[in-house]
């Protein structure tokens, strides 16, 4: 008996399709080309001051300078990148700053030294974070419109507080800290807290549930409350966060300056904003580093030190900022559209 042959079997079909690479290699292929494009242009305004203002530039007063004045913003920025991210914005990020300082810096505050000016500063800054987010997570207000009411409200209070007048600190401890000498393991005080502050946000960010939900509720709150998080929850901890992250930068700035202003803050919160945008933070949210905003922070920390240097006007500097941000936000936008 003849056994039925099978057909020729079509070799073809057993090829195995080639691997795809995995996602999560785009997405760090890209974060890197990010981050050495900001590192490029890092490296090309330190050769800029280098060539025009070698010996005050490269003096190491200077460098320990611009480092420790982008820590105050620094710390604000990491908070805001946080918000960005959600999906939020968080406009009164420069007035919560003015109030906590000058709140910080009453007589009666200053009685109780060091820890006193420390924990009133912390304590306002998240005080003015609960607000922000309870109006926004659970009164259904709209970030824009709440955080510039705490804009206006915050500046107004501290104007009242300090009837427009500078307050001097006292406390020996805390002047200590701001001296151009002050050294903490041998890091400038302000330095070092701008680290740690980075340091625990890109952990919290990247390697805790509470960073994957934040991006989560940028990218689709929707989705995100489908999933099971609680996404009105989220956003009262993000500005809560951002609070803290205020309170914090009024005390650097106390240290810094040595008193308290109805001023202080000024603007941060463009300088924030526009830091985490060139950073590569979405304004959608949904996406966002930290080592990017900071690389954002010393971007134009650095702008502002050789603008100095070269006797710039301020409005010079204002005039190329919001240059700057225009062309973040372009880069975002076509990159968005090829991502």
């Amino acid at each position: 008996m003849t056994q039925p042959v099978s057909p020729p079997r079509d070799s073809s079909t057993d090829k195995v399709p080639p691997a795809q690479p995995p996602a999560w290699r785009g997405t760090l292929a890209r974060a890197d080309v990010r981050t050495l494009s900001l590192l490029g242009v890092l490296a090309v305004l330190i050769l800029i001051g280098g060539i025009t203002k070698p010996d005050a530039f490269l003096d190491t007063r200077n460098l320990q300078l611009v480092l420790t004045q982008a820590s105050v913003i620094g710390v604000v920025t990491v908070g805001m990148t946080f918000v960005i991210v959600s999906g939020g914005i968080d406009l009164s990020v420069g007035a919560i700053v003015a109030l906590a300082s000058v709140w910080a810096t009453t007589v009666a505050t200053q009685e109780y030294g060091f820890a006193g000016i420390l924990f009133t500063a912390v304590v306002v800054g998240v005080g003015c974070g609960l607000v922000n987010g309870v109006l926004i997570a659970y009164g259904a207000m709209v970030p824009f419109i709440a955080t510039l009411a705490m804009l206006a409200s915050a500046r107004g209070l501290a104007l009242q507080i300090t009837d427009g007048k500078t307050q001097i600190v006292t406390v020996q401890s805390v002047l200590d800290l701001g001296e151009r000498d002050a050294y903490v393991l041998g890091v400038p005080p302000l330095v070092l807290v701008f680290a740690v502050v980075t340091v625990i946000g890109w952990l919290v960010l990247n390697r805790t549930t509470f960073g994957r939900r934040t991006v989560a509720v940028g990218g689709n709150p929707e989705a995100a409350r489908l999933a099971g998080i609680d996404v009105r929850r989220q956003r009262l901890y993000l500005y809560l966060l951002s609070g803290l992250c205020c309170g914090i930068a009024a005390f650097l700035l106390i240290v810094l300056a040595g008193s308290g202003q109805n001023t202080n803050g000024n603007l941060y919160e463009l300088d924030a904003i526009a830091a985490a945008i060139i950073g590569g933070t979405l304004l959608t949210g949904g996406r966002g580093t930290i080592t990017g905003s900071v690389l954002g922070v010393l971007i134009f920390t650095t702008i502002t030190n050789l603008f100095a240097l070269n006797n710039l006007q301020t409005d010079v500097q204002q005039i190329a900022k919001g240059a700057i941000i225009v062309a973040a936000v372009l880069v975002q936008r076509r990159t968005a559209s090829t991502t």
